[in-house]
Order: C-alpha cells, then sequence, then structure tokens
C-alpha cells in the first residue's frame, strides 16, 4: 500500500477522536441515554464518504461484569485503504445481545455517503464487487473474486484463501439482502452458516479472545445476556411509561 503519512495522520488522530467521544458521551443504558460505540464511531466518520465496521472479537469480563466490543474499521481514502483494529469498549447487554451471533460481519457500513446496518460477511458491501479494487475470475465453472495485488491485504484480512467468495454469494446478498435491512450469513455446503459467531469463518480466527474462550462460557454469557437485555427493555419501557404519566399527572393541575 502506498498510504502517505497525512492520511496515516489523520486517521490516527480519527480512532483518538472516537475514544474520546466515547469516554465522554456512553452513559449507563437504564438512564435512557446509553449510546453505544458505533453511534460515536458514526459520528467521528461523518465526513467520510465510503467506509466499513467490522465486529473483529468480543467477550465478557467475569471480575468487572461488563460485555466488551472490539472493531476493524476500514475506510477508503483516494489511494488506498486504511484500516484499524480499534481497542476494547463496554458495550450494554442489549447491544451485546443484539450482534451476538454477528462476530466477523460487518454491521455498519456507508456506501457514497449512504448509512446503511444491514450486516453482511466482511467487504461485500464496499470493496468485494468494486471493480477499483478487484474481479471476478473463472475458476472450475465459477465465478470467484480476486483482488488486485495492492489490495491483497483485504483478501487475506477477509481470509478469503480459507472462504474464497463466489460470485453468487455476493449477487444473493446484493438482490436480496442490503437493501432490504436483512442480515446475510450465506450457507455453507451443510446447510450451516457460512459467516457469523458460529461459523467455521468466524472460529478460523485463532487470535479471538471469544473463541479461546470454553463453549460452557460461551453459552452461559448467551443466556445471561439474554436475560439482561430483556430486564433492560422492560425497565426502560417502565421508565417512560413513568414519565409520561407524571407529565399527564402535571398537566391535569394546570402547570
Amino acid at each position: 500500500m502506498n498510504i502517505s503519512k497525512m492520511s496515516l495522520l489523520k486517521y490516527f488522530v480519527l480512532l483518538l477522536t472516537i475514544s474520546l467521544f466515547y469516554s465522554c458521551n456512553s452513559q449507563n443504558e437504564d438512564n435512557g441515554y446509553y449510546k453505544s460505540p458505533l453511534d460515536i464511531i458514526i459520528r467521528v466518520l461523518s465526513n467520510e464518504m465510503n467506509y466499513s465496521i467490522i465486529l473483529h472479537d468480543m467477550d465478557y469480563d467475569d471480575a468487572s461484569k461488563t460485555y466488551k466490543h472490539q472493531y476493524n474499521i476500514l475506510v477508503e481514502k483516494p489511494d488506498t485503504v486504511l484500516t484499524k483494529i480499534t481497542e476494547w469498549y463496554t458495550v450494554s447487554p442489549t447491544f451485546f445481545d443484539t450482534h451476538k451471533e454477528n462476530m466477523g460481519m460487518e454491521i455498519v457500513s456507508k456506501k457514497n455517503w449512504k448509512l446503511n446496518k444491514t450486516v453482511s460477511p466482511p467487504g461485500y458491501s464496499n470493496y468485494i464487487g468494486n471493480e477499483k479494487y478487484g474481479n471476478w475470475v473463472k475458476r472450475d465453472g465459477n465465478s470467484f473474486w480476486e483482488f488486485y495485488g495492492r489490495y491483497a491485504f483485504m483478501s487475506s484480512m477477509f481470509r478469503m484463501a480459507t472462504f474464497p467468495v463466489r460470485y453468487s454469494y455476493w449477487n444473493d446478498y446484493n438482490r436480496n439482502y442490503y437493501n432490504h435491512g436483512r442480515p446475510y450469513y450465506g450457507t455453507d455446503a451443510y446447510g450451516r452458516s457460512r459467516y457469523g459467531t458460529r461459523s467455521s469463518y468466524s472460529n478460523s480466527n485463532t487470535s479471538s479472545k471469544w473463541n479461546n474462550k470454553p463453549s460452557s462460557f460461551k453459552n452461559r454469557v448467551r443466556q445471561n445476556v439474554s436475560r439482561s437485555s430483556s430486564s433492560n427493555k422492560r425497565s426502560r419501557t417502565s421508565s417512560r411509561y413513568s414519565r409520561s404519566s407524571t407529565r399527564s399527572r402535571g398537566g391535569g393541575f394546570g402547570k
């Protein structure tokens, strides 16, 4: 990659800004003003035309009783694509529950200024199928995506040597999922999800903290976060009803 020093400097400043915004703006979910790390990242990247955010890893800390996310951010620049894996961010039980099956997936993308939160395999929104970065190559009667040499790092990042992307997968996603807000996990030869937290694609990431935890730990976290998420949703609904009821009673006295 031919990356200018100025581009790198701007990108690292961007990441620092995300961390500062998050520490100042994230609040407890119970008070109704919670901002997820993605809310902050989207706000900080508001001047970027094209980018992707991948849920790189996730974890749960038993000592602090906190749920964690780590992201891989890809930002398109005129001469390259800048990538950076973020620090770990604390997320709410509800947010963790929403994305517990989305590790390794793209959970936010922005394409030609249009923001999209449709969950998709990494690279499907902005890079795969984009002739700026590569092309479709025929092999054994099927078309597979190949990145140009200068973008080979994305092929490695998306582990395409082991999990090649067929045109039929990408076309199915674009025709039936992307514009319909439906998450796309694909299907492998055994009828299982090709992508996502429990897929062989995600499990092949041996450096993942989540993947290195025992199944008993992961099952316990899934069960606990589902209960916590349901409890928080009921609490927020009750809180909103209480505030609404208070305002209604106050109005009856001419205030």
